[in-house]
């Protein structure tokens, strides 16, 4: 059993990614520019859905939504690593550390419920194309995105409470470039067995699951797609659902590592890369992938460039 006792450590050390001064402004810059493009390409999918009305449809709403989550999760984690990059004491405090992984790892769930709403929403566009504007609806829409919102950020409140009862007394380093369960259970000073479990229990059912349904709902939508006698049709289909699968590929491979799969024999390095490529990689492609293969997207977004340069 997990024993609550006063806290010796006020904050804790990031190493994150070590290197010569000239090494962390190059990081810097690298990561300064992949910020800018992810919170502007994102803020400008946002708009976009915002001020066409043509975008007004349940598909482009739940983008709109997605993107502006892909903007706070971004910013969970990147405006700190770009503070420690040019700091030379890289410190974060307990509280910062906790309110990191709550906020981390709440975004990243509501992510995951998030593609299984937008592969629902594929699914009936596509395998029920006449039940879609009854079932679909506005209210609909509406219901589920608040209730992605509510259950991301409630799945991880029990874990976020346990390890911040854990008592840390020495060392205070942390081997990554954020606050995550593995790097600050192992900082603890006793064993927190139960702490350990519930969140691997929580992080396997909640993957797993979300992962099952959305590959379920394209194998069928696939399956309807290939049934389509129009080669345009089903080129359209592909393009469309092309793009989520290629988030939901990048998303969820790197989560499948980090969580699912045992990674205590896993260097570091490959866990940070791991972390990288779902926290900071695929908020950044988001508004590629989305833009470059949705004609309609493309079009609301370059109408919002052109607004901003006027």
């Amino acid at each position: 059993m997990n024993h609550s006792e006063p806290s010796f450590v006020t904050e804790f050390i990031f190493l994150g990614f070590p290197g010569s001064q000239e090494t962390q402004s190059f990081l810097f810059s690298i990561f300064f520019g992949i910020y800018m493009f992810t919170t502007v390409g994102n803020g400008t999918i946002v708009c976009a859905v915002g001020l066409d009305k043509r975008m007004h449809t349940p598909m482009y709403i739940l983008l709109g939504n997605f993107a502006f989550l892909e903007i706070w999760y971004i910013t969970s984690t990147v405006p700190s690593m770009l503070v420690n990059f040019l700091s030379e004491t890289k410190t974060i405090s307990f509280i910062g550390c906790m309110l990191q992984f709550y906020f981390f790892t709440s975004l990243g769930t509501t992510e995951t419920y998030f593609l299984c709403i937008m592969a629902y929403d594929r699914y009936l566009a596509i395998c029920r194309p006449l039940h879609y504007p009854t079932v679909m609806t506005p209210r609909l829409c509406s219901i589920m995105i608040s209730l992605c919102w509510v259950f991301g950020f409630l799945s991880y409140s029990v874990s976020a409470v346990q390890l911040s009862q854990l008592s840390f007394c020495g060392p205070n380093i942390i081997d990554h470039f954020l606050c995550d369960m593995d790097p600050l259970l192992a900082l603890s000073c006793v064993p927190a067995p139960i702490t350990e479990m519930v969140f691997c229990i929580l992080s396997s059912i909640i993957i797993i699951l979300t992962l099952l349904y959305i590959l379920g709902s394209y194998t069928l939508l696939l399956i309807a797609v290939l049934k389509v006698p129009s080669t345009a049709g089903r080129r359209k289909a592909f393009s469309t659902c092309g793009s989520h699968l290629t988030v939901v590929g990048l998303f969820f491979g790197s989560l499948l590592v980090m969580y699912v799969s045992p990674t205590a024999d896993n260097p570091i390095t490959i866990q940070k890369i791991m972390t990288l490529f779902y926290s900071v990689v695929t908020p950044f492609l988001n508004p590629l992938i989305y833009s470059l293969r949705n004609k309609d997207m493309k079009t609301a977004m370059k109408k919002v460039l052109r607004l901003k340069k006027t």
